[in-house]
């Protein structure tokens, strides 16, 4: 498979591994990358720049292969750290979760792949202005936070490639080789997965959460911090019911402390669902197991050459 994508970033499969609060270590990013995708260690849930040259450090012990790191603006100061990113030339650097323009240029000039996450038409040419190599397109199917508009994946794609020029990738409710087809089809260059790369071996989510991602159906999934501005969609829990009976009363001060980093953490890597939440998508209703990083790539491109057979059959 040869995109746009993959020529940009040097990768064999256009598949992007999504920055996952807590999870997006060296060991998931650097098996993503082995297996052919673009892996990614996320760096604002780390404890500082010490430890981000050190997870970066780790998957160049393991691969020599292109992988990223990702920055979810908003939450802390990112300044040290992507310092850090751009001292060890990470082959992209990706942002979501606000605006790019204070540091895209940083990361331009440096000549090293600005990949910018958006969920509408607007924030795509913001970062095509800026210089961005690419923008993933994130419909309302994906899991964490979302855009404001609750716009299909489906839609989204194809309103940004119609919208700007540089590549665009699939984001939001994908977990297969169909999946990868339909984006293609739709004119974007390849996929970000998230939820699915949580559901792995090497991810190191705590075993219930993998469980609940192959237990929880596609229409159970909650949205949170909606009353905010800020919707993310999450797994189901006694706790979320806990956020969700605050939020129609509860002002921003209020409900930080129930959203809080911690209380995802305590969840995605404890376990303790009656204290904490985890983010997941719509696309837990095609999480029927849970493969290696290099399985699952591999039966992505198998489905992905079935698909296309099964399309030259039907156009003769």
């Amino acid at each position: 498979m040869r995109t746009r994508l993959t020529e940009l970033l040097h990768i064999q499969v256009p598949i992007i591994q999504g920055g996952l609060a807590y999870l997006a270590r060296a060991p998931l990013a650097a098996q993503v990358s082995l297996a052919g995708g673009l892996g990614q260690i996320t760096a604002t849930t780390l404890e500082g720049p010490k430890e981000l040259r050190e997870e970066i450090r780790r998957v160049r012990e393991i691969t020599d292969k292109p992988f990223g790191v990702n920055f979810a603006m908003g939450h802390r100061p990112i300044d040290d750290l992507l310092e850090v990113a751009l001292e060890e030339r990470v082959s992209a650097i990706s942002l979501t979760g606000g605006n790019p323009k204070p540091y895209a240029p940083r990361i331009v000039n440096q000549g090293i792949p600005l990949i910018v996450l958006v969920a509408g038409v607007r924030a795509a040419r913001n970062a095509e202005r800026l210089g961005a190599s690419l923008v993933v397109a994130v419909g309302v199917e994906g899991g964490g936070h979302l855009g404001r508009d609750d716009t299909s994946t489906m839609v989204l794609t194809r309103r940004v490639v119609e919208s700007i020029k540089i590549p665009v990738v699939a984001s939001g409710g994908i977990a297969d080789g169909q999946g990868l087809v339909a984006a293609l089809a739709l004119g974007a260059e390849g996929i970000e997965m998230g939820t699915r790369f949580v559901a792995t071996t090497e991810c190191p989510a705590h075993p219930s959460y993998k469980e609940r991602l192959m237990a929880t159906q596609e229409n159970e999934t909650r949205i949170i911090e909606k009353s905010i501005g800020l919707p993310g969609r999450v797994l189901p829990s006694p706790y979320v019911d806990t956020i969700l009976a605050h939020e129609p009363k509860a002002s921003l001060e209020e409900l930080l402390p129930y959203i809080s980093g911690d209380k995802n953490r305590a969840a995605a890597l404890e376990g303790l669902w009656e204290e904490g939440f985890a983010w997941g998508g719509q696309v837990t209703g095609l999480i029927e197991d849970i493969p290696s990083v290099q399985e699952l790539m591999t039966r992505i491109e198998k489905q992905a050459e079935a698909v296309w057979k099964r399309l030259n059959a039907i156009m003769g």
